[in-house]
């Protein structure tokens, strides 16, 4: 792993339930993919090889117009490290949501 990808996928619709629908199928795909994820309240994360993060990030684009979404706007951010000396999820994140109630 040399990468971590931060993707906030906005389908251009105006009722909420279509919206979460929308992303819903994002996620779905992303979770297929079978790189590690974490899904936030406002963007998903994912681990992994930089060149297949970048196919993912433009490929969840078009799952959001196949879902129905007339348009869509992504908000990305990219940790990439060559050496692959990168700040896991895991490491990132875990502490804060043990035992959570």
């Amino acid at each position: 792993m040399n990468a971590s990808v931060a993707i906030q996928t906005l389908p251009e619709v105006y009722d909420n339930e279509e919206i979460v629908r929308i992303v819903d199928e994002v996620i779905a795909y992303i979770k297929s993919t079978g790189l590690k994820y974490y899904v936030g309240p406002f963007e998903t994360t994912i681990e992994g090889d930089y060149d297949k993060l970048m196919d993912i990030v433009k490929e969840c684009q078009h799952v959001a117009i196949r879902a129905g979404a007339p348009g869509v706007m992504a908000y990305i951010k990219v940790s990439f490290r060559p050496d692959g000396d990168l700040l896991t999820i895991d490491r990132k994140v875990t502490k804060h949501h043990t035992d959570e109630k």
